[in-house]
């Protein structure tokens, strides 16, 4: 039996499991993906700058680092399994099962699931699906991909912006198409965009993609202006799709454990990463409570509170912290191959 089943590989997740592990306590990580890291991955190259004392780096660095200390105290991990139930047995009992037949026992829970399972929004319009593998995208996974290229946007919601900003670099041409008159978004990013050299057609939106000979990749896209209805054609070379996401928690909709929500996406923490059931807790995105900053930072915070809080209900006379790594021995050796870097 586990000490620790952690659902969810992202960044909450995985410090979950080093704290965990810290901790001398037994830990499993299950996730849907094939590979650990999370949502990060919808947004590699972005540079990241809110993680204290880390100074920015590009996120792909991130999930490697992250990667690397969650699996530092070995944990058993499940990729490319969907857990379908929990459910609480008894006391430092729970049954985890996944879609692959597998139930896992445990003595606690920690749910890292961020915002549920998250799909981009598709296009819906004829014969899109068929562009899918070529050049019509729904995230932006490399900036050199689009070098000199001309890039069509669809959206105006913040990654919109973002993508619109960090291809103005790159790409020959950007053009950026919204549905409304207004361009949504942090405030400091609607006021740099008007500083970019990025073509904003407001009121607009593709009316149907027109494909080469071999009908596998877009080359020209047909436009309708939503005020009058008129229709122009453009060609580019590459479409990119920003219509936000579609999230999915029927985790916690069908689970057998019932923990109390806040809303209809986040489970409700009591003061900290406790949940309405003892023994499970969650940490990250999926868990609010009023301490809550919504940065990747408060993803450790809430890790290593989840952590400490299952290990004191699987070991109640046990501390209430684990010991600092730069005084626990635990890191004696591994401190030393990190060292001989600097020596």
């Amino acid at each position: 039996m586990d000490d620790v089943i952690i659902i969810g590989g992202g960044p909450a997740g995985l410090y979950a499991s080093f704290y965990s592990g810290l901790r001398g306590m037994r830990v499993r990580i299950i996730d849907i993906q094939d590979k650990l890291g999370g949502k990060m991955h919808v947004y590699p190259e972005k540079i990241i700058w809110d993680i204290g004392g880390l100074a920015p780096k590009p996120c792909f660095e991130i999930i490697q680092d992250t990667v690397n200390q969650g699996l530092h105290f070995e944990p058993e991990v499940n990729l490319g399994e969907r857990v379908i139930d929990i459910r609480k047995i008894s006391e430092q009992y729970f049954e985890v099962e996944t879609d692959q037949g597998n139930v896992f026992d445990g003595k606690s829970v920690i749910i890292a699931i961020g915002g549920g399972i998250i799909n981009p929004k598709q296009l819906d319009i004829k014969d899109a699906e068929r562009y899918k593998l070529t050049n019509l995208h729904y995230v932006v996974q490399s900036l050199k991909k689009f070098k000199d290229k001309n890039v069509l946007i669809s959206g105006a919601g913040n990654s919109a912006l973002d993508w619109a900003n960090d291809l103005s670099g790159y790409a020959k041409s950007v053009t950026l198409i919204y549905r409304k008159s207004d361009i949504r978004g942090y405030e400091a990013m609607r006021e740099k965009m008007e500083q970019l050299n990025v073509k904003k057609l407001p009121n607009t939106h593709i009316h149907q993609l027109i494909g080469d000979e071999t009908q596998t990749q877009i080359e020209q896209v047909i436009l309708e202006n939503n005020e009058t209805g008129e229709h122009t054609v453009r060609t580019f070379d590459d479409v990119i799709i920003s219509h936000g996401f579609d999230r999915e928690n029927t985790l916690l909709e069908q689970s057998s454990a019932k923990v109390d929500m806040f809303n209809e996406y986040s489970i409700k923490g009591f003061g900290n990463t406790s949940t309405s059931i003892d023994g499970l807790y969650a940490c990250g995105d999926i868990i609010y409570h009023e301490a809550k900053a919504h940065l990747i930072a408060s993803a450790f915070s809430d890790a290593a509170n989840a952590a400490n809080l299952a290990k004191l209900y699987i070991e109640p006379k046990a501390t209430p912290e684990g010991y600092v790594s730069s005084h626990n021995d635990i890191f004696k050796e591994s401190n030393k191959v990190v060292m001989k870097k600097y020596l």
